[in-house]
């Protein structure tokens, strides 16, 4: 029983058009709940809401209180706290809550596995997520991304296991209690909620005293970040680590990367021979989150054999570098990478997949913040691709900021002389500078957690009139 929804019925939730947001809406539905939601944009994600019989509205307005009289609010932490729905909904005496604490609140009533991290939290919880799935021990799901191999990014299950993905983004992880917690790595992100990399540290470690009392912490051994952490706090928990080689208590060796996508691996646990595990998407990157969700899957005592079968079959989260499509002999990617070192775990895949194929990056800066903040570190890494399309900063819920916009990078990449990079005005100019310049054999790969997939969709389709 979730006693901190004990008397409510009726909830709404504000900016459920987001990934998370719309994920929640979906469990709290399948949990019984009267469910309704607003957003300011009407998303793919609205579409599968609506599917699932709750109330949408365009827009927010505290009339919306009126049309759904809901017990429970419900705000992502995009919602300013003066929104006049936000307000009027507490001067009613309606109970509000943001996204994360509602989500811990079912959480923490189950048993539960958090995967948090700045990198990987998606594709690691979804690896996860399927194992148990496959392995008929149906888990309730809350994932930041649609899984491609259930098709959902939330669902409620009938077995004891809750799979989460904690976001750290606006802090809200640390209000969860994990039966265990996963920790991929912890790098300098978000920089609007953490002003210096430490602060990010002191974060973490404050999450890491939360698992519950039995619990256990699986953490990426070979990151900056987490030795930090584990350098600098006592752990009440057990500790599993994983990583290369035979220096951790899980380990990956021996690895062959397939051209066109995939790679293989050999695994180790406690510095003996495990099996050999094959996957389906590719970099190095995947092989320590495919390690990870070995670690967790062996804890629930799911038998190796099904951990490797279910690996190999599985064919990632939306707009984790997902095919989009090919025409006139060019491919076309998306990926969601929006840090330096995720768009340079892309680049790596990307170069193992492709070795003989010329790469077209359309990269889209996400918030001004990230950008002021990382645009040397982004130049330095988009640098290394064959070209670049370089789009308007994505600005989510901020607002502009002097002197800061995709110059910034491509100012920086002048420096570097690097000359294979072209400033876009928009979407449309990066459409049509690719549809000429781009030959058979080219892969185009759109990154970044904006719009910029429309860029690869337009393509697809400009590419399919020529041949018409």
């Amino acid at each position: 029983m979730i006693t901190n929804l004990k008397g409510i019925n009726r909830i709404h939730l504000m900016g459920i058009g987001g990934a998370g947001m719309s994920g929640l809406a979906l469990l709290l539905k399948d949990l019984g709940y009267d469910v309704s939601g607003c957003d300011m944009n009407w998303t793919s994600y609205v579409d599968k809401v609506i599917r699932d019989n709750i109330g949408f509205m365009l827009r927010h307005g505290k009339e919306h209180l009126d049309e759904f009289s809901p017990d429970l609010v419900i705000y992502s932490s995009a919602i300013p706290e003066d929104n006049e729905e936000l307000v009027e909904a507490r001067n009613r005496g309606i109970r509000t809550a943001k996204r994360g604490e509602v989500l811990s609140w079912i959480f923490d009533a189950q048993y539960g596995i958090g995967i948090a991290g700045t990198h990987g939290k998606t594709t690691t919880s979804s690896m996860i997520a399927l194992i148990l799935e496959q392995s008929g021990l149906s888990p309730t799901l809350a994932i930041g991304g649609e899984l491609c191999d259930i098709g959902v990014n939330a669902k409620l299950g009938e077995g004891p296991y809750m799979v989460a993905e904690l976001d750290e983004s606006d802090g809200s992880f640390e209000g969860f209690h994990p039966n265990i917690a996963v920790l991929t790595n912890a790098d300098w992100d978000h920089v609007n909620h953490y002003p210096t990399f430490e602060s990010v540290i002191e974060a973490f470690g404050r999450f890491l005293v939360n698992p519950k009392d039995d619990g256990v912490v699986v953490l990426c051994g070979e990151d900056v970040g987490l030795s930090r952490i584990l350098d600098q706090n006592h752990l009440k928990n057990d500790v599993i680590t994983y990583g290369w080689g035979n220096a951790w208590d899980w380990g990956a060796y021996n690895v062959e990367h397939v051209p066109g996508g995939g790679v293989s691996f050999s695994v180790t646990k406690n510095g003996k021979f495990v099996d050999e595990v094959e996957l389906s998407v590719s970099g190095d990157h995947n092989i320590m989150n495919a390690l990870a969700a070995c670690v967790v899957a062996d804890r629930l005592e799911v038998p190796f054999p099904m951990i490797k079968k279910t690996l190999k079959t599985f064919r990632g989260a939306k707009r984790r570098l997902q095919y989009i499509g090919s025409a006139n002999g060019l491919d076309v990617y998306d990926d969601y990478g929006h840090h330096p070192r995720e768009v340079a775990a892309t680049l790596n895949a990307l170069s193992q997949m492709f070795p003989d194929r010329r790469l077209n990056i359309v990269f889209q800066p996400h918030r001004f913040t990230r950008t002021a903040a990382m645009y040397k570190q982004f130049a330095e890494v988009l640098s290394q691709t064959d070209r670049l399309f370089l789009l308007p900063v994505y600005p989510a819920d901020e607002e502009p900021l002097e002197g800061v916009d995709s110059n910034l990078i491509y100012s920086e990449l002048q420096l570097r002389e690097y000359k294979n990079c072209v400033l876009c005005s928009d979407m449309y100019d990066a459409v049509a500078l690719l549809k000429e310049s781009t030959h058979e054999g080219d892969v185009v790969v759109t990154v970044g957690a904006g719009d910029v997939p429309a860029v690869g969709e337009m393509l697809l389709e400009e590419l399919e009139k020529r041949v018409v």
